[in-house]
């Protein structure tokens, strides 16, 4: 299996204590988000656990600890934009912390293995297409030779997030505007050495010169672990989406970097409930398991592929 970790918080920000001991423990806990009475235990055997894709805004608390996951495939999906603290309120400083985190991150593994996000992008009044646009060329020079890929998507406005974007002042913005900006981006992007990719993006930016992209990647993951990897398109995201399927290690309201456009952690007292509760050493991420919960081993197996064949061009299904 590929392992999410996570869509739903910033673990390696926050949860880097949690997780690791769950990597030793050789399994972990995850509540039903539409059932919270029923958790599936996922084993984290280097065995069925094919590649980790890490999401985070700040990676710096694993930084010292990659080697606790020797045995492991993994990659990082790193979000760096230029949206200040009323947008992002829970994030240090960009220049001073978050780019050279980034470039370490990137010496350290590789640039294949951090790709860098500048998403999700609105415009508002102080948000301008213009100041985007300094703002990504500004990230992209001081990440040449580190990161080999940008993903861009414009934002999507849920019901859980619409107050928070209304406090903001976000304004529309039309097909045209979106293709204007993202073939810009990818002209910076291009100058400095990256692919440029969208993410679940229902506009086609094909014409501006941005690829429609997948976050968990089966190329990039094949060309990780050095295998071929069958797996199918994960049904369970947006019809857009073209991620391969995965198990999230996350929980809903648990993170903490505050980001008004976050469809993840949209209720406060949820939020606060969950960190009251957090104790490293659980088998799951936000209140421990007690007896009117049901706990069932989910089924794992490894999507890699032993041999490659001459069939194997036929897709990740055949």
């Amino acid at each position: 299996m590929i392992l999410s970790a996570s869509r739903r918080t910033d673990l390696p920000n926050y949860y880097s204590d949690w997780f690791l001991n769950r990597v030793r423990e050789g399994f972990l806990d995850v509540r039903n988000p539409f059932n919270a009475r029923q958790i599936s235990r996922i084993s984290l055997s280097p065995e069925v656990v094919d590649c980790i894709v890490f999401w985070t805004k700040n990676p710096a608390p694993m930084l010292g600890r990659l080697r606790e996951l020797e045995g492991y495939d993994f990659y990082f999906q790193f979000t760096l934009t230029g949206y200040g603290a009323e947008v992002e309120a829970g994030l240090p400083d960009k220049r001073q912390v978050l780019i050279p985190t980034f470039k370490r991150l990137a010496r350290e593994l590789g640039r294949e293995r951090v790709v860098w996000r500048y998403d999700p992008i609105f415009i508002s009044g102080r948000y301008t297409p213009e100041y985007h646009l300094k703002a990504f060329g500004e990230i992209a020079r001081s990440l040449c030779g580190s990161a080999d890929l940008v993903v861009i998507s414009f934002l999507d406005l849920y019901q859980k997030i619409r107050r928070n974007m209304e406090r903001l002042q976000m304004e529309p913005m039309g097909t045209e505007a979106m293709l204007e900006l993202a073939g810009a981006m990818a002209k910076i992007a291009y100058n400095c050495g990256m692919a440029i990719e969208s993410c679940a993006e229902a506009v086609d930016l094909s014409g501006a010169g941005v690829a429609h992209g997948s976050c968990i990647d089966r190329k990039r993951i094949e060309r990780i672990t050095g295998c071929r990897i069958r797996c199918r398109k994960d049904a369970n995201q947006r019809p857009e989406c073209g991620c391969v399927e995965s198990v999230d290690a996350g929980s809903y309201n648990t993170c903490l970097n505050g980001c008004a456009y976050c469809y993840a952690t949209f209720d406060r007292e949820r939020i606060l409930e969950h960190r009251a509760v957090f104790d490293p050493h659980s088998t799951i991420l936000g209140a421990t398991p007690g007896p009117e919960d049901t706990v069932r081993p989910r089924a794992t197996q490894s999507f890699k592929v032993p041999q490659m064949s001459l069939f194997d061009e036929n897709g990740p299904d055949q």
